[in-house]
């Protein structure tokens, strides 16, 4: 069977990995901070904050918001993983769905706009599959909400998908955005398991380094009881054992990109005009990472069987969230996602295919379903 996804670990992994466990020190510590730097330069954006998973740091950048209050809300999209949502909920605040896009399969930003109101406390996008959304026509959008409105409401940018992406030749991670990067075991970049959080100023990197430990100072004199913490925290550091398998995965992680995209890239030739199969639309101005390669398709169970028959893994990576029952009052008319969820399934497009397995996918789909 061809995988829809495969960890990628680096061969110098476990040496590094031993180096931690014969310092004796486990924690967050020196790789931690040597992880993070790494990770700064390559997004070009100093303020960065590590984790232990994506959840935390979406939870964490939530955090750094003014305080819910009871007709808060938050605008998301239903497209996504739950870890997305779910942390909003957990913060106390209120998920307003906005609709999908058909084309891009990312936030319509029109739906956006016209939801946009004076309870709108932030905005969280994802770049779902790696694709970035439109974050110029975003910032627009956001302006005019502010002249309307009074207030500016925050963007949190769901990168789990999104590690080596970029829009208009810039990171994503540096755009002015709160932005939060998944270091899952299946995600481009992994440590086993973690996150990372970038921010767009010194104040919310500060507050938030503090807040990834309870809100105190690491360097504070403890023993002494030297410290106190202004505004609470909980536990969402990175390990340094984590870290250190982040250092060695990014002397690999590039190759791999280039080969998610090298494989996308013979998908969107070789699919092209295949009868009941639509490719998913995306801009030359935006460089995606292609997590999964996601195609639209007449008859999906008919296309899932077809390709289990042959040996290959294909399916949804995540199920709408506004259908779980747990936000059923929270639900909606989202036209555009009625449009397309029904069609969507996602191909392997990873760094471990063959020339012979991206071959057969090809073949696989064009003798039909």
């Amino acid at each position: 069977m061809i995988p829809l996804f495969k960890v990628a670990v680096s061969p110098t992994a476990l040496d590094r990995v031993a180096e931690v466990f014969a310092s004796g020190y486990l924690g967050q510590g020196p790789r931690v901070v040597e992880f993070e730097s790494a990770l700064a330069a390559r997004l070009g954006n100093p303020r960065v904050v590590s984790v232990h998973s994506g959840t935390s740091g979406l939870s964490l950048a939530l955090r750094l918001l003014d305080a819910p209050e009871e007709r808060d809300e938050v605008l998301s999209t239903p497209l996504t993983f739950e870890a997305t949502n779910w942390a909003i909920l957990a913060d106390g605040r209120r998920i307003t769905w906005v609709d999908v896009d058909p084309e891009t399969l990312t936030m319509d930003l029109d739906d956006l706009e016209r939801k946009i109101s004076p309870a709108t406390r932030a905005v969280v996008v994802v770049h779902w599959t790696g694709y970035p959304v439109d974050l110029d026509r975003l910032a627009g959008i956001l302006d005019r909400a502010e002249h309307e409105h009074g207030f500016r409401p925050a963007v949190i940018e769901d990168c789990a998908h999104a590690w080596g992406a970029s829009y208009r030749g810039v990171p994503l991670g540096s755009h002015g955005n709160m932005c939060v990067f998944s270091f899952q075991a299946l995600k481009h970049l992994t440590c086993g398991d973690g996150g990372l959080l970038t921010l767009p100023g010194d104040e919310l990197h500060e507050r938030a380094r503090l807040r990834r430990f309870y809100g105190i100072d690491r360097a504070a004199d403890r023993l002494r009881g030297a410290y106190d913490v202004a505004e609470w925290g909980l536990k969402w550091h990175m390990t340094d054992l984590n870290a250190a398998i982040g250092l060695a995965n990014l002397e690999t992680v590039d190759e791999q990109l280039r080969l998610h995209r090298e494989n996308a890239a013979f998908y969107d030739k070789e699919l092209t005009g295949v009868p009941g199969l639509e490719l998913v639309q995306r801009s030359p101005d935006r460089e995606g990472s292609f997590y999964v390669y996601d195609v639209k398709v007449d008859d999906r169970p008919a296309f899932q069987r077809r390709m289990e028959a042959a040996g290959i893994m294909a399916g949804l990576i995540s199920r709408r969230n506004d259908e779980h029952s747990c936000v059923a009052p929270l639900r909606t008319s989202l036209p555009g996602l009625d449009s397309v969820y029904d069609r969507m399934i996602s191909l392997p497009v990873g760094w471990w295919l063959t020339e012979q397995d991206r071959e057969h996918v090809v073949r696989t789909i064009r003798s039909g379903w």
